[in-house]
């Protein structure tokens, strides 16, 4: 094998890995902060925003020409200043031309720009024409005026700006948003009008506070209106720390029995915010509402049409729960930071953004003065030569004739300097009529003035200022516009408790032995005639409706909550309760329970023991419930009783029955209402732990006045009158009567109402 050629680094920069990522992550960071992401301070605008202006401008696209395809100002821009995507600077300039994006447009465009629903459906570049807007002067009118720096563009071709000279803050009108490598910016648009009066404030009294300025620049006024329901405090509090969040809500109507959306948030869209409405209506969320109409058209861009059930309903507490669960209301976030005119990024508060540009604005005003001082100095030294070269035409002409080299004669003649002689030389026939003496002498007075003028500006801050007043007053006066969002302080969006966004329908709770639900729609079903799965089988039933809470009872005595209108639905086999809840191992459910919090149920074990509990008291949202009956071993819940409507306790009375066959019935008055414990005694069962074959309570029932009782055993039933009753009528505690032989093996007790 030959030798191995040695490589040769000389001449070549050595660096550690870890030293050169550094470096080339920081590069490429401050390349995305400075030239990408950030807009500046001066103009308010990004590279790519300030290059598709400055090449509009270039091609003649001012607001008084015609349209051109937008295809030939994106060549322009990445062809001759950007060297970068076509896609995402035809982006960069739709957004703006939307009038939904930007508070003040900069571009006006013909044919398809995006809509609000989708800012991003805009036809393709070949196919929209554009131009810029009157606006786009603020920020162009002088730029050829020596006001800003030009510098070569990427290939070194041509020249372009720096920044453009900006006559208002179109940072804080237009607003900017974007992300750069560990920092990002929002900067949301506002009032031109209010932002003027605050830049006046400011020029005249410097030390003018951030809670001074916010009571003239009341909040950010978004170009689709809404309303802005941040506290005064909050919006202060954003504005003196330079970031933070604000809240806005659309704005609406009530025509006729319909909730009329007429503006929405910035950034929010109509039609996603109707398919939010729509999939709560799909999930029956929202019983109040009927119907969703989008009627939006030119005329008026954002008219979104709730239509409601009935005119009963409470149209703001909706409105409220739409604000809380739509994007109806957005949390906006504020993040006032910009390159400053240092060339660094910073996060400022309002008064420091507006000081750095008041200085910027007064420091180009410096220059536009100075550059025109120097033109007006140029002209009258021009004029003076003009002027020698009248009062002395016929010498003039005369070297002019017969000199090969008139300039230098005429320099030397008259004392003129090179640019006074190349002036006369240059002169047309036509302008040399006696006349043309009359309007040197006029246009040198003219300029004289002008000069002395520009000469005690430019010696006088206090002028200065006062002219940028001026200047900002009066395009304030040209281009500005009411407030479009509103200023409110709103209560804080809520959503309305499930219960509320249920259909109230009646329904059956079925409850399997095995401890499976379901629920069935309606009253009028039977739930024992239901299916259920092999080894299973019909337990006990609670009808109630479907906004209330279903209380479950285990073996244990423990209460369990779970929403009716959330239980399986009644079409299939149910669920296990064990999966949505989580009883103590080895427990069983007992019981189903449903109706109004203020109902009484009375609720006992099998030794016999119970008391009367108000609904309310048993819901929990705890999956592992909470104590209710108080047992001791051996004994067991007994299926609860609801009771009647009326008449309780007075009218009231309990029917209990063993396992013996022994039926007892008493005053419902003489069991007390507890919120949990054991209870008193029912029937007369010996106390302590049962023990198998034992005598125990069975089934429990309250009976209203003239309600006639139901016993049930097996398949069979047997219904017991009111004058029936009187015959096992006793006191509490008691034994009881035994029922008739072949009904002494009791299954369960119904109250049959009326």
């Amino acid at each position: 094998m030959g030798k191995q050629s040695q490589l040769d680094f000389e001449g070549i920069e050595q660096l550690p890995l870890r030293e050169y990522a550094e470096r080339a992550y920081l590069d490429y960071s401050m390349y995305v902060i400075l030239d990408r992401a950030l807009p500046h301070i001066a103009d308010g605008l990004k590279p790519v925003q300030r290059r598709i202006i400055y090449a509009m401008s270039e091609l003649g696209l001012a607001a008084g020409s015609k349209h051109k395809k937008s295809a030939r100002t994106v060549g322009d821009v990445i062809g001759k200043f950007h060297p970068h995507g076509d896609t995402a600077c035809y982006e960069a300039m739709v957004h703006l031309a939307q009038d939904f994006s930007c508070r003040y447009p900069i571009i006006d465009g013909q044919g398809n720009w995006g809509s609000a629903d989708d800012p991003k459906s805009f036809a393709a570049m070949r196919y929209t024409e554009s131009r810029l807007r009157p606006y786009a002067a603020v920020l162009l009118a002088e730029l050829e005026q020596g006001t800003v720096e030009w510098v070569p563009n990427f290939d070194g071709t041509l020249r372009e700006p720096s920044l453009l000279p900006a006559r208002l803050p179109n940072l804080l009108l237009n607003g900017a948003s974007g992300s750069a490598v560990g920092m990002s910016t929002d900067v949301p648009p506002h009032n031109l009008r209010e932002v003027a009066v605050g830049l006046v404030k400011l020029i005249e009294d410097r030390d003018t506070s951030v809670k001074q300025l916010a009571r003239i620049i009341k909040g950010p006024d978004f170009p689709t209106g809404g309303e802005l329901v941040s506290p005064r405090e909050e919006i202060v509090a954003v504005y003196s720390s330079g970031n933070g969040t604000l809240r806005v809500r659309a704005t609406y109507t009530v025509e006729d029995g319909t909730i009329v959306i007429n503006s929405l948030p910035y950034q929010a869209s109509g039609a996603r915010v109707l398919e939010q409405i729509a999939n709560q209506m799909r999930a029956k969320k929202l019983p109040m509402v009927e119907d969703l109409r989008d009627e939006s058209d030119q005329e008026e861009p954002t008219r979104l049409v709730i239509v409601l059930r009935s005119g009963r309903v409470d149209a703001s507490s909706l409105m409220l729960h739409l604000f809380a669960t739509t994007d109806l209301e957005k949390s906006l976030r504020v993040n006032l930071n910009v390159i400053g005119t240092d060339g660094k990024p910073a996060v400022r508060d309002l008064r420091a953004l507006l000081l750095e540009w008041l200085d910027f604005r007064i420091e180009t005003v410096k220059k536009r003065s100075r550059f025109r001082l120097d033109r007006v100095n140029e002209r009258i030294h021009v004029l003076e030569g003009l002027l020698i070269a009248y009062l002395n035409i016929d010498e003039v002409i005369r070297i002019i004739r017969r000199e090969d080299e008139p300039k230098p004669v005429l320099m030397k003649k008259f004392g003129l300097t090179d640019i006074q002689a190349e002036a006369i030389l240059n002169l047309r026939l036509r302008n040399l009529a006696k006349l043309e003496e009359m309007k040197i002498r006029g246009e040198q007075k003219e300029l004289a003035a002008e000069r002395d003028r520009l000469q005690k500006l430019l010696g006088s801050p206090a002028k200065l200022r006062s002219l940028v007043r001026e200047e900002i007053e009066a395009l304030a006066g040209e281009y500005g516009d009411e407030r479009r969002t509103r200023l409110v302080e709103r209560e804080a969006a809520r959503a309305m408790a499930e219960e509320q966004l249920v259909t109230a329908e009646p329904v059956t709770v079925v409850l399997s032995e095995r401890g499976w639900v379901r629920a069935a729609k309606g009253h009028d079903i039977d739930p024992e005639s239901l299916s259920f799965k092999t080894g299973d089988a019909y337990f006990c039933a609670a009808r109630g409706r479907s906004t209330e809470l279903a209380v479950f009872l285990d073996s244990t005595g423990r209460a369990y909550s779970l929403p009716a209108h959330a239980l399986p639905s009644a079409r299939g086999q149910g669920e296990p309760l064990s999966g949505r809840l989580n009883p103590p191992d080895g427990a069983s459910f007992r019981g189903v329970m449903i109706g109004d919090p203020q109902t009484p149920w009375l609720v006992a074990s099998t030794a016999g023991y119970g008391f009367f509990v108000r609904l309310g008291e048993l819901h929990s949202r705890n999956r592992a419930g909470k104590a209710a009956l108080r047992l001791r071993p051996g004994w067991d819940v007994v299926v609860p009783a609801p009771c009647p409507v009326s008449g309780f306790p007075g009218d009231a009375r309990v029917a209990a029955v063993s396992s013996g066959g022994h039926l007892l019935v008493f005053s419902a008055a003489e069991l007390p209402e507890l919120p949990r414990g054991k209870g008193n005694r029912i029937l007369g069962i010996p106390a302590g732990k049962l023990k198998s074959g034992e005598e125990k309570l069975v089934a429990i029932a309250v009976l209203g006045a003239g309600d006639s009782l139901v016993v049930r055993s097996g398949q069979r039933r047997m219904t017991l009158k009111s004058e029936d009753l009187q015959h096992y009528v006793g006191e509490r505690g008691r034994r009881g009567l035994v029922l008739p032989r072949g009904w002494r093996n009791v299954d369960a007790l119904d109250a049959a109402r009326g």
